[in-house]
């Protein structure tokens, strides 16, 4: 099989949560642990740091990874979903597996995965494995998929547990309070593997204190160990003011995303650098720290957490998709100046989006839309079940010409000039202006030469009126 071919496979043989949603969830560790018994247990090769929580864990675990592959050792990365190409998911020192090695792996056990009835997660978790084992990684960055006790990826042992925070998402699965899915989470605790907390909560502190407990594992709350005192932006990049607890040391630091939510991001990112490096066999430097923080995004690919993706206007991408996610993606909108606001929205039909969508500015324009993807809600659901809270638009149902159409709306001024220049006129109009769809012809693209510039001609005959008008 070629590369085309394999994914194929991959996506239409093994079912996968991104396409298929929670009838794909195939949880529980039997699986995996017999598929990697069969690989030769590649994950036992390598340090690994795993991560779990409703929100920030991607982006915490691209900072970090940016900070060892700064301090010089060979790492891995493994993160879920990826944007546009699968091998996004499986990265050494920020490079994509090559496309061969994913054929060459599912060519090589192909029968295995179908005899064990592998998950997609599964299967991709072990693949990150063995690649990772054969490229000879030091230390490996493990995100988890969905949960965290019983996902694919808790057959690790790692040096150092995370749990950035918890939120109400996928509550069908991991249950339907802060509580339980924290009881979840939680799960990622090893026994005397230290955890550390990203976002303190009194409503799930206690689950996860029971869960290190019971393990005997130190926690370790991020806020208690630095503070972030200020944060400025810089253009592409954004500044932190932090100060680390135990002895009042300040640290300036610079990171290469953007979002009010990246601070505590970086709160849980500093706080685990530090643990590594004073508890851990690993060695990590002032400079590798504040380097790799600073070009984080750049060493590792990171992509779509408050994403700049264009100028004129000013057109931004977050991949924020839960109450949680999205409530920082607010605030971030009332905190960005703007004329006028227009926002791409598509969901999954299992979103909870009556905590959702309360939390989106009623001022903006919106356009509808949904993804290439069997779980996507169309365009015109969306559209109605969002005018029930008050948000208003329009249902383009592709993707990139909804992109298209915002930045059209947002360009009015200049917009004519652009559909007459790209043929689209009459098109436009016909579509999106019902009041004018009956009337717009072909020969509208030209304007009609005002009255003014014949006037004192002495014969304006010559000059001639436009096509179409009299």
């Amino acid at each position: 099989m070629n590369y085309t071919q394999t994914l194929e496979f991959l996506f239409s043989s093994l079912p996968a949560f991104e396409t298929q949603g929670a009838t794909a969830y195939k949880p529980g560790l039997e699986r995996i642990a017999a598929f990697c018994r069969h690989l030769g247990n590649p994950q036992r090769n390598f340090f690994t740091i795993h991560i779990a929580g409703t929100n920030g864990k991607g982006s915490v675990a691209h900072i970090i990874a940016s900070v060892l592959q700064q301090a010089g050792y060979r790492t891995g990365l493994f993160t879920s979903p990826h944007l546009q190409d699968f091998r996004e998911r499986i990265r050494v020192d920020g490079e994509m597996i090559p496309k061969q090695k994913v054929v060459n792996f599912v060519d090589k056990h192909r029968e295995k995965m179908v005899d064990l009835e592998l998950s997609f997660f599964e299967m991709t978790a072990a693949m990150a494995f063995d690649y990772f084992a054969q490229s000879d990684v030091e230390v490996a960055v493990i995100e988890t998929g969905l949960g965290g006790r019983l996902d694919a990826t808790n057959i690790v042992v790692p040096i150092l547990s995370i749990i950035t925070n918890i939120g109400l998402e996928h509550t069908a699965l991991l249950g339907d309070t802060l509580q339980k899915i924290a009881a979840e989470k939680a799960g990622i605790v090893k026994k005397s593997i230290p955890v550390l907390i990203g976002e303190a909560d009194e409503r799930y502190d206690g689950v996860i204190e029971q869960a290190a407990a019971a393990n005997k594992s130190k926690v370790i709350y991020a806020e208690r160990e630095f503070r972030c005192e200020s944060c400025t932006e810089r253009g592409d990049r954004q500044s932190f003011s932090l100060r680390r607890t135990r002895d009042d040391r300040t640290f300036d630091v610079e990171l290469d995303l953007r979002g009010i939510y990246q601070s505590r991001n970086v709160v849980t990112a500093s706080a685990a650098i530090d643990f590594l490096h004073e508890e851990t066999p690993l060695t990590i430097s002032r400079r590798a720290y504040l380097e790799g923080m600073r070009d984080a995004a750049a060493h590792t690919s990171l992509h779509g957490r408050w994403q700049k993706i264009g100028d004129a206007p000013l057109t931004v991408c977050d991949t924020g998709h839960n109450a949680h996610g999205i409530a920082y993606v607010a605030r971030q909108l009332k905190a960005t100046p703007c004329k006028r606001l227009f926002c791409v929205m598509g969901f999954v039909r299992d979103k909870d989006l009556a905590h959702i969508l309360p939390l989106l500015p009623h001022e903006a324009h919106y356009i509808f839309t949904q993804a290439h993807s069997d779980r996507a809600m169309t365009a015109g659901e969306l559209t109605a079940k969002a005018a029930i809270y008050g948000l208003r638009g329009e249902a383009v149902a592709d993707v990139p010409a909804a992109v298209a159409r915002a930045r059209e709306l947002a360009g009015e001024w200049q917009r004519r000039l652009d559909l007459k220049r790209l043929g689209k006129l009459v098109e436009r109009v016909t579509l999106y202006n019902p009041d004018a769809a009956d009337n717009i012809r072909d020969y509208h693209a030209v304007r009609p030469i005002p009255q003014s510039q014949f006037d004192g001609m002495p014969d304006w005959t010559t000059l001639g009126q436009n096509e179409g008008y009299n």
